[in-house]
């Protein structure tokens, strides 16, 4: 197991014992409602820190603007400009995403560095393949996963320079192998935690793939504390999105569905009735395993590891709990029959 520098954010503690879920708002930062809307949204939907773009001083309104409607960390995503992390960081805002290389001379770093220690605020170095420093191209000839880890710690150590080290690191790339092996990379280089992400990973479909792959390998390494899945889409679609990756490697509990992907001896619309259980259990948190298979002779003894189930055919299901029989239901009564034994457990 990584040893993990413990970094506060907010009311979160990075320390590698939960995995928090992030997600940055997409609304133009000149609507403050709009994007107070979006930030209670995903509060709801089950975000635990939440980031926004802040371009220009008219931005920093967002900061107060939104904590006063949430309850959970917002992070201050700045770039180039060292006067709005401080206005941030005098709003009351939990994290500040800014690169100290970027911001001009050292006495610049000094001012953010000092502002945001006196307020225990944490500031997360964001690296990206695509902005990578010329003279790090220049000597790996390409954005390598030793290059971009380079990049990451040479803007740490530039906040170490004044005694601050509550520091997030993020190496993000839009190539999934580049992503993991600049990870396990930095997770062998410092012990800062680690915010994981595969940048740009495109539409929700693709994105999805991506991210699962990228996030969910590294995580079954034991690296990373927190992540964000990029989904050109609604940024809720993020939310669902992470929480599926940490409920399929155990990192997060509440409903799990298993369920066969059908042949020729399914007698029922299993299609449908996956997709119906699916919709009616997304707001249960009980940990529980469910099985919708779609054969009564070989269903029940395959989804026999599943908390409880279902096997459906010729017009009928079966409801089952660890392989046993419960109760046998027309079809139409599946969904309904499966809802009341959960109720029970």
């Amino acid at each position: 197991m990584r040893n993990v520098k413990p970094v506060k954010v907010g009311n979160c503690i990075l320390d590698g014992q939960h995995i928090y879920i992030q997600s940055m708002l997409n609304v133009p930062a000149s609507d403050i409602e709009g994007n107070v809307k979006q930030a209670v949204e995903l509060e709801k939907a089950g975000c635990e820190i939440i980031r926004t773009a802040v371009p220009d001083m008219n931005a920093v309104q967002l900061i107060p603007a939104i904590k006063e409607k949430i309850s959970i960390p917002l992070v201050a995503d700045i770039h180039f400009d060292y006067r709005l992390a401080l206005k941030c960081a005098e709003m009351g805002v939990d994290k500040i995403r800014i690169n100290p290389g970027n911001i001009g001379d050292m006495e610049k770093v000094r001012q953010v560095a000092e502002a945001c220690q006196k307020r225990n605020i944490p500031i997360r170095i964001g690296v990206n393949s695509g902005s990578l420093e010329k003279e790090l191209l220049a000597k790996y000839g390409s954005p390598t996963p030793e290059a971009l880890v380079e990049s990451a710690l040479n803007h740490a150590s530039m906040l170490e320079q004044f005694d601050f080290t509550d520091i997030i690191i993020s190496i993000k790339s839009s190539d999934v192998n580049r992503m993991i092996d600049s990870y396990r990379l930095a997770s062998e280089k410092c012990s800062y935690p680690l915010h994981l992400g595969v940048t740009e990973a495109g539409t929700e479909r693709m994105g999805l793939i991506k991210s699962a792959i990228g996030i969910g390998s590294l995580l079954h390494d034991g690296i990373g504390e927190t992540i964000r899945v990029s989904l050109t889409d609604d940024p809720i679609l993020e939310i669902k999105a992470a929480k599926d990756i940490l409920k399929s490697i155990g990192k997060r509990g509440g409903v799990q569905i298993v369920a066969c992907p059908t042949c020729g001896r399914t007698k029922i619309d299993l299609v449908s009735l996956a997709k119906q259980v699916e919709e009616a259990t997304k707001d249960i948190e009980k940990d529980v395993k469910i099985a919708v298979m779609g054969c009564i002779v070989n269903g029940i003894g395959e989804g026999r590891e599943a908390d409880i189930g279902v096997a459906g055919g010729d017009g009928v299901g079966l409801i089952f709990r660890h392989g046993e029989t419960l109760k046998r239901v027309s079809e139409n009564e599946i969904v309904p029959a499966l809802l009341e034994e959960l109720a029970k457990m």
